[in-house]
């Protein structure tokens, strides 16, 4: 489940506040019920997209450094082992979803497909970073629907957009401290896409994540304090591009982390702007 590397549950979980927090009537604080049952539910369906990555990739991890230690790939635990510790995660995780709206169970449940595809894509695409940005930010669409009841898609498409990419940024980052191995066994990433390219592409990736953001908060009347967290999340991606050096495997890692706080800016930004209203 890693966790005992919470960076990548917050990654998942954050865009889900994002929502919930756009989502609150003007003046209010984010729903706290709602905000919890989504860091439950985060903390479970990291941990199983972890295990289905293991389960595909077992192969793979054996042969690079970083990741030959995983239960799995060093013969800790069988398969089987691991496929009935998913069914237990994916079945507390269904415990979450059905306390939500009908609308959002179907919704939620829709993507499951993503979460179990993902791990393939490494095989068949360079942009498998794309496809984990699809996958980690359906909570920018279950946010909302989980409050209102369905999703206001001139909100939560912007929002969802800006969150898949703001994933190619951060993905991308993490990609450059294994392309070496993932050269020598033969799998794909945007980093070795990108290249020596890689800062230009994050650069876009960035604008394109800002200018969303700014759609998104156009579009439900979002206030000063709002915008001023969209100025504030720029200026850390430009610090973050600027400085990333993607020939060192830590300073890769430590720049994918900070990501965290990209995400928990937005957020007091949304809270913020919303009690300006």
């Amino acid at each position: 489940m890693r966790l005992h590397q919470p960076a990548g549950t917050w990654l998942l979980y954050l865009p889900c506040t994002w929502s919930i927090g756009l989502a609150a009537a003007p003046g209010c604080l984010p729903d706290w019920r709602m905000l919890s049952l989504f860091g439950v539910g985060a903390v479970l369906m990291r941990g199983a997209g972890c295990t289905i990555n293991d389960m595909w990739d077992r192969d793979y991890d054996r042969q690079v450094a970083r990741t030959a230690s995983r239960p799995l790939a060093a013969g800790d635990i069988s398969t089987f082992q691991s496929l009935v510790f998913l069914g237990g995660q994916l079945s507390l995780a269904l415990c979450v979803l059905l306390c939500l709206n009908y609308y959002s169970i179907i919704l939620g449940a829709s993507s499951l497909l993503l979460v179990i595809t993902y791990p393939l894509m490494k095989r068949v695409t360079y942009w498998p970073q794309l496809v984990l940005g699809f996958t980690f930010n359906w909570g920018a669409l279950l946010g909302w629907s989980a409050i209102k009841g369905s999703c206001e898609w001139s909100v939560c498409l912007p929002l969802y957009f800006a969150g898949v990419m703001w994933t190619l940024v951060y993905d991308t980052i993490y990609a450059h401290q294994d392309k070496r191995d993932d050269i020598m066994i033969g799998v794909k990433s945007t980093a070795l896409q990108f290249k020596e390219d890689t800062k230009q592409w994050l650069s876009g990736f960035s604008l394109a994540m800002l200018l969303s953001l700014c759609v998104a908060g156009m579009n439900c009347n979002q206030t000063f304090p709002y915008y001023s967290a969209v100025a504030a999340v720029g200026a850390h991606l430009a610090h973050q591009i600027y400085t990333l050096d993607i020939d060192k495997p830590e300073d890769c890692w430590k720049k994918f982390a900070s990501n965290r706080t990209v995400g928990i800016l937005l957020f007091i930004g949304i809270v913020l702007g919303n009690l300006w209203k």
